[in-house]
């Protein structure tokens, strides 16, 4: 029988009060506190990196985060009675960041800030997130595909006339990002990184930073975690609530000012986070996420979301070519 991992609180001398389903796992109530447990998808090696950053973090006594947990044993995965294997996590209360809430986005900011500040390790290669400059010229490559696509096919779709008629300036933006990146500071930021060991969270979002009224912040969901220059962090999170600000310089200045007065950025960094949001990163996402699917049915959220991208453009374009930076 599936029993979402349950059993395996056993292994870690621990029993449930009380349980309850939420995005992908499990919560449990137990005498040591809540504990969340989830299905095991990634190496053991990569998995116990994750154990030694994020003991680093809590160490730091700058940021909680989801600690993963041994168990009696000393591993850091179990086997369930039902057959799945599972980690098992520290859990805290709190809400997720609301983006329409300028105080919570200066929380979370100033939180990943300190995040950065004690994400630090000895550099594995195997754990290095691919150049941003060689990222961007593949999606180049693959949006360049897409289109040729779209031209040969005849009959097309609501979705597919906006994605080809929008595909040649989202091109020539992107492909003037990954020039420009290529021409900067970003590789001598980079080989900077590896010297400090910078880790980045690999996917700070709204989603994955805990709030706790009085009480601190929390990091969560670190299964994305590489090394890699930090700002980037910093750009996947301004991205994403930008898109949903329309690009208002004012929200960017609550996250930037939040961040930087508890890690300064220098000017390379400043640079390489402009490049970043250059980038049309929503585009090429919508692009390729259709060209992997079935094509014989579109979903009308993705049109609504191809239609508010194009919308949004111009201030877009406005915000990375502007004087903010």
């Amino acid at each position: 029988m599936y029993d979402y991992g349950l059993s395996v609180l056993s292994h870690y001398g621990l029993t449930a009060s009380g349980t309850m389903r939420v995005r992908g796992a499990l919560l449990c109530h137990t005498e040591q506190g809540d504990k969340l447990i989830s299905e095991f998808g990634t190496a053991a090696e990569k998995l116990e990196q994750r154990y030694l950053l994020q003991c680093r973090i809590t160490e730091s006594g700058l940021l909680r985060c989801d600690q993963i947990l041994r168990n009696e044993e000393g591993a850091l995965a179990t086997r369930g009675d039902d057959g799945g294997t599972y980690i098992v996590r520290n859990w805290y209360p709190g809400r997720e960041c609301e983006t329409g809430n300028s105080e919570d986005l200066i929380r979370a900011s100033d939180a990943l800030a300190r995040l950065h500040t004690a994400a630090h390790l000895p550099v594995k290669m195997e754990y290095r997130r691919e150049s941003l400059v060689e990222e961007c010229i593949r999606h180049n490559v693959e949006i360049r595909k897409i289109r040729k696509y779209l031209q040969t096919k005849k009959k097309k779709n609501e979705f597919e006339k906006l994605l080809l008629a929008s595909a040649g300036p989202y091109l020539e933006q992107g492909e003037r990002a990954a020039a420009e990146m290529k021409a900067s500071s970003y590789e001598k930021l980079r080989q900077r990184a590896d010297e400090e060991g910078a880790v980045c969270h690999g996917e700070f979002s709204q989603h994955n930073i805990l709030l706790e009224n009085g009480r601190g912040e929390t990091a969560v969901n670190f299964d994305k975690w590489n090394f890699d220059l930090q700002v980037a962090d910093l750009g996947y999170f301004m991205r994403i609530i930008l898109e949903k600000h329309g690009w208002s310089e004012r929200a960017a200045e609550r996250i930037l000012n939040a961040y930087s007065a508890r890690r300064p950025l220098d000017e390379g960094e400043i640079e390489t986070l402009r490049l970043y949001l250059s980038y049309p990163w929503k585009y090429w996402k919508l692009a390729n996420r259709y060209y992997g699917s079935r094509k014989s049915w579109i979903s009308g959220r993705n049109t609504e979301k191809l239609k508010t991208l194009n919308a949004q453009q111009a201030d877009w374009l406005r915000f990375v070519k502007g004087s903010f930076f």
